[in-house]
């Protein structure tokens, strides 16, 4: 694979694996190879006029699942990369890897018994999904500026809860041999977690916006459109069952973020932009309403009610990262904010030395704004203003905030930064509004942070590399689920490499023997069937061909759960 080592930050580098191709058996090709052969056809005339090109320009194979190394060196070409990663990674970490133009790829396949939709992401979904549409330089642009700012979003503890509850469910029914029971259970699980949703988060805002652009976008106008979302584009069934009019279509507006949906059921209405230049317009406008634009009382606000970890930037230098717990204003601006749990001081997104979550375990606080007696906040002080209030080592000072807030200890250290005062560490410091102490000696020495305001909140820490040291995530990954296979699995595979044996060297006695066995042995599986009916057409074996097409309409005519997509592949044979 190409290098791109150089551009992926540290904390991100422990989200990818290794793609080992060995792991994918006979079945996931077979799936893979014929979801594409009737995505091509369905999509030449319903998919975006990029599509069919741009699968070829970002390395997507039809007859065989992609190496992600192959797509990574194609993606080079418009500025992109890509990276195999394990199938669910937190969404704020996959939009931090699209903000850098790196496409993160699951690396498992999707089993032939999902082989319409599945859930849980795959390379069918990120690979034939996502990047073919990347080679449309405006949609490329959104991609990137998307991930910048979902990167940025204020996600909750109730999304959170969402987010693992979907995970579950959607792992375990790629799975084999899962009981109904535990599909139930998680099933409850997620339910829950949707009805503990008590507020629309900025995440939750931005999640939205994703789903019907990115994932279930329509392009064009209301009397001809065309389909360009990931989600469509790898779901065999829902990308026709998108077209029917019984699924509302709507222009497309920045009013679409007032649209819930629910990934366990297909979608009862679909969004139609103009072009992709508007997604870049909503999304700016949806932006600026966002905390780490606005900042302030606002953003803190935000924090407080997601319950997770947030950055507070103050005066666009310093970054305080934890879990906001309260905060005090005086008329309408912020004086004093206070984190809980580990929390980490930054200067420019990069921990300061002894500021990290082990010395800040248990939280911090700090008081904001100008001094009473010259109108400034401890960053702007001149040299004589220090000295006029004895800001020194060792000096026991006493500074009051025009907030009224007033702090009273040692100074045992400062810190600068590019001659500007950032940190003064105290002693023996009392921090007092009103009638309340805010800080007392006996709980240790006092960091003041120098500054005056909070220009910005957003979500997540400022350095992830340092706060995320010790959090390890496991790095294997089953890519074709052979934890789960059965013996049915093993044997079934070992029909499907006869197939393959019989492709190199057609057989009409072999072909008829592999039949015999397929029917007698696998009565349920189409889409063997399938795959030896174009073998057998393709070497003019007639009576043979007749006799699978007549099992296959049969499947057709019984309404079995994919007659749709059998009926299709049948189209397909001449």
């Amino acid at each position: 694979m190409k290098s791109i080592n150089n551009i992926i930050p540290k904390h991100l580098k422990k989200y990818i694996v290794k793609q080992d191709y060995t792991n994918y058996n006979e079945i996931n090709q077979s799936t893979w190879k014929f979801i594409m052969k009737i995505s091509i056809d369905f999509f030449k005339k319903h998919g975006h006029s990029i599509y069919i090109d741009g699968l070829k320009k970002t390395g997507i194979s039809l007859d065989t699942i992609p190496k992600i190394s192959d797509i990574n060196n194609k993606l080079s070409q418009f500025g992109w990369s890509s990276v195999p990663v394990r199938g669910f990674i937190p969404p704020n970490i996959f939009m931090e890897f699209q903000s850098l133009k790196i496409l993160p790829i699951a690396t498992n396949m999707r089993t032939h018994k999902h082989l319409t939709y599945t859930p849980a992401p795959d390379i069918l979904h990120e690979a034939a999904g996502h990047a073919p549409i990347i080679a449309n330089k405006d949609y490329s642009q959104y991609l990137t500026e998307y991930g910048q700012v979902a990167s940025k979003a204020i996600m909750s503890s109730e999304d959170m809860e969402l987010y693992y509850a979907i995970r579950a469910l959607s792992d375990i029914k790629e799975k084999a041999n899962v009981s109904k029971k535990e599909i139930t259970l998680l099933n409850k699980k997620l339910t829950k977690a949707y009805k503990n949703i008590s507020y629309t988060s900025e995440s939750s805002l931005l999640s939205r916006m994703n789903w019907w652009t990115v994932e279930y976008g329509l392009v064009g106008d209301l009397n001809n459109y065309k389909i360009y979302g990931a989600g469509l584009l790898s779901s065999v069934d829902e990308s026709e069952n998108c077209l029917i009019d019984d699924v509302k279509k709507l222009p497309f507006s920045i009013d679409c973020i007032n649209y819930k949906y629910d990934i366990t059921e297909q979608q009862p209405q679909l969004f139609i932009a103009r072009n992709f230049r508007q997604l870049s317009k909503a999304l700016k406008q949806l932006s600026n309403k966002m905390s780490f634009k606005i900042g302030g009382v606002y953003g803190l606000e935000q924090a407080i009610k997601a319950k997770t970890l947030c950055s507070i930037e103050i005066d666009h230098k310093i970054q305080i990262s934890g879990i906001v717990e309260k905060y005090i204003k005086k008329n309408k601006n912020p004086i004093f904010i206070k984190t809980y749990g580990k929390t980490q001081i930054c200067y420019d997104n990069k921990e300061l030395k002894n500021q990290g979550v082990e010395y800040h375990q248990h939280g911090y606080s700090c008081p904001i704004g100008r001094l009473k007696e010259i109108n400034k906040p401890i960053n702007k002080l001149s040299n004589n203003d220090l000295e006029k209030l004895n800001i020194k080592k060792n000096k026991f000072i006493n500074l009051e905030y025009n907030s009224g807030i007033i702090l009273s200890g040692k100074v045992k250290k400062i810190t600068t930064k590019n001659s500007t005062i950032i940190i003064i560490k105290f002693n023996d410091c009392t921090v007092k509004y009103k009638n309340e102490y805010l800080f007392m000696p006996e709980w240790g020495d006092f960091d003041l942070i120098c500054g005056e305001l909070i220009n910005s909140v957003y979500g997540g820490v400022a350095d992830k590399t340092n706060y995320d040291k010790k959090i390890k995530v496991k790095s294997k990954i089953n890519n074709s689920n052979n934890d789960d296979v059965s013996i049915y699995i093993k044997k079934l595979n070992k029909l499907h490499k006869q197939i393959k044996i019989l492709e190199k060297k057609y057989s009409t006695i072999n072909s008829r023997k592999l039949f015999i066995k397929i029917i007698s042995t696998y009565p349920e599986e189409w889409l063997i069937l399938y795959e030896l009916l174009e073998l057998t057409t393709f070497n003019i074996d007639m009576e043979l061909s007749g006799e699978i097409k007549n099992i296959l309409n049969k499947f057709i005519n019984d309404k079995h759960s994919d007659s749709k997509v059998i009926k299709r592949g049948l189209d397909l044979i001449k």
